[in-house]
């Protein structure tokens, strides 16, 4: 991204290289979708920047760079983070999880719901990636946008115009290199640093492919027309007059990778930084855990200053290689402008409960001297519940993916609240060494439930110790559980109904679940609502976790951050990543949150006269 000066006066006084080392304009804790961007585009303004990030860098190993093997990358070791977390407060519904993981003892994992006598329970797995670019460098790489309202709401809570929906769309278009549509289609960008890219949909004008006979019936059950299945294969979800929100529709799915298969991420930008290290200040230390941010109190207002460091691999307890009782060198490190925290919706209200920022009594129970209390750290924690319906297909299902985004019949609004894929793949959540391979007639269509009515969850210390794990409790279907559930069930009833149009040699399907057996016009009680709502109760997982340092309204004592990111009540301070969404944007948070980046540079640089050219 390049920049321009408002005011060279301003620019002049306040852009200037720090002598020492150990001191820069700015400190960036996290180099995932919130944290990298922003490290590497106040580094193209001219300020020095130091971004941390506690893993190393992969960006040329092919198991991240190559998108494709995005399963393989979120199992590996060389970059996992394992936080095992709870979806309820109910031990006794948390272990009919069908993956749940044990620890054998003898170094290996046991899943599923008979442990060995002597395994020590584990939990749910919820992989993390430590590594330069973050989750998006593990992750399917899968684009899509908010609902508007996902965004209005922080106009509403804040009165902060500048987050209006149709206002938001301008740092798509910034960072955004696009490879499937002709060069300037409206509302795309062609000059990012991430590009897009989507698959090949002639497939669907094979007739007599069963997947093209389930797209037409997944059509006519969503109030769309059959007939038009080719048109909708190539829809873009991206699309500025994309018409979202109250509209099922049709997509051909675009992720975050080039034309050639390659991941585009944060790591990109980053690496593009450093290699103009004369013309952009940026400074990346790996391998270092932030403990703590520092803080001057000798004024009226708490003032960040920098930030304690532990300097060494696999230190956090979260990484598969720790070594207990393993430390590094303890230094700090100081910042002349503001500490960032971007270490994402787990690991940022840890290190802000860990520097005394935090809700009082828990910081006392850990002796942790308060800085400022602040009660919404760690709160609001919210994700969309995933489930799928899968099945055997009687003969295998040659076709790529089918994406819909679509409003089921008892969603509490007319906004749409579905995002599914079908195809021939399985998926079925995370565990170690996830996911199972059925075979060649495996068949699914994954299910996201976007805007989930209950942001019960919370991240809580377990000690003051910074190379501990917090204790992460999701609370799934905590509020509005009931209408939650049903909804999904009755997002897998379309599925499956559209499945039976698949005709010959595709019949019948032998689904594996919710409802266990043959496919058929009578289920019988195995595939009651009320079963289907029990497996859904107990076997929905996640992985776009948010909101657990939302921005809030001035009179919301929860709120952690105003519009502009600031942590409240501290000075030089901020939030930048998905921790900072007040609820779940949309379905898949990477893209919005490498959005919200892009729009926490323009705060900040805005303050000194600086504006994107």
């Amino acid at each position: 991204m390049r920049y321009r000066l408002l005011s060279a006066f301003v620019a002049s006084a306040t852009i200037v290289l720090a002598a020492d080392p150990a001191v820069y304009d700015y400190i960036v804790v996290g180099s995932g979708p919130g944290g990298g961007p922003l490290a590497a585009d106040l580094a193209r303004a001219g300020f020095s920047t130091l971004l941390i990030e506690a893993g190393g860098d992969e960006g040329d190993n092919p198991t991240y760079s190559e998108l494709y093997t995005f399963n393989e990358a979120a199992n590996d070791e060389a970059t996992r983070w394992d936080f095992w977390v709870k979806h309820s407060d109910d031990p006794v519904r948390d272990l009919k999880f069908h993956h749940t993981t044990w620890d054998t003892g003898d170094g290996t994992f046991y899943v599923g719901l008979d442990p060995p006598e002597d395994a020590k329970l584990l939990g749910i797995q919820y992989p993390r990636a430590a590594v330069l670019g973050g989750c998006a460098m593990h992750n399917a790489g899968v684009c899509s946008l908010p609902q508007d309202d996902d965004w209005n709401i922080i106009v509403n809570k804040t009165g902060d115009t500048s987050w209006e929906a149709s206002k938001m769309r301008k740092y798509l278009e910034r960072i955004e290199k696009n490879e499937y549509l002709a060069t300037g289609v409206e509302g795309h960008g062609y000059d990012g640093y991430l590009a897009t890219s989507r698959g090949d949909a002639s497939w669907v004008k094979d007739e007599t492919n069963p997947a093209t006979k389930i797209f037409k019936k997944m059509a006519e059950l969503t109030g769309l027309d059959p007939n038009k299945v080719v048109e909708y294969a190539d829809g873009d979800i991206l699309a500025a007059d994309e018409p979202k929100d109250f509209t099922n529709a049709f997509y051909n799915m675009v992720q975050h990778g080039g034309r050639d298969g390659k991941r585009a991420s944060p790591n990109n930008y980053i690496r593009a930084t450093l290699a103009d290290p004369k013309k952009y200040p940026l400074t990346v230390k790996l391998q270092t855990l932030v403990t703590k941010v520092l803080f001057n109190t000798t004024g009226t207002v708490p003032q960040a200053i920098g930030v304690e460091i532990m300097e060494g691999a696999s230190l956090y307890r979260a990484d598969p290689k720790h070594k207990a009782g393993t430390k590094g060198p303890v230094s700090q490190i100081y910042a002349k402008k503001e500490v960032i925290v971007s270490g994402g919706a787990f690991n940022t209200p840890q290190i802000l409960k860990l520097s005394g920022v935090g809700p009082k009594e828990e910081l006392a129970k850990f002796n942790i001297s308060l800085v400022k209390d602040l009660p919404g750290v760690g709160a609001n924690l919210g994700d969309n519940y995933e489930g799928s319906i899968l099945a055997l297909a009687n003969s295998p299902i040659a076709s790529g993916l089918i994406t819909l985004l679509f409003r089921t019949p008892t969603a509490p609004t007319k906004k749409r609240n579905i995002f599914t894929w079908c195809g021939s793949f399985s998926f079925e959540g995370f565990w170690p060494g996830f996911p199972t391979d059925y075979g060649p007639k495996q068949y699914e269509c994954a299910l996201v439930h976007m805007a989930p009515k209950s942001q019960a969850g919370t991240v809580t210390l377990r000690s003051a110790d910074p190379q501990d794990v917090p204790e992460i409790n999701f609370r799934f279907f905590e509020n509005g559980g009931e209408e939650d559930l049903k909804e999904l069930v009755d997002a897998a009833n379309i599925m499956r109904e559209a499945w039976q149009a698949a005709g010959d040699p595709a019949l019948p399907f032998e689904e594996l679940h919710p409802c266990p057996g043959p496919q058929g016009a009578t289920r019988g009680a195995n595939c009651t609502e009320e079963v289907q709502k029990e497996y859904f109760k107990t076997q929905a997982y996640s992985h776009h976790a948010t909101s657990s340092a939302a921005i809030g309204a001035d009179d919301d004592p929860m709120a952690v951050l105003d519009s502009k990111f600031r942590v409240r009540g501290i000075n030089g301070l901020r939030v930048v990543d998905a921790s900072a969404f007040p609820v779940v944007p949309g379905a898949f948070p990477s893209l919005p949150t490498m959005m919200l980046s892009a729009k926490a540079a323009e705060v900040i640089l805005a303050e000194f006269g600086i504006v994107p050219s």
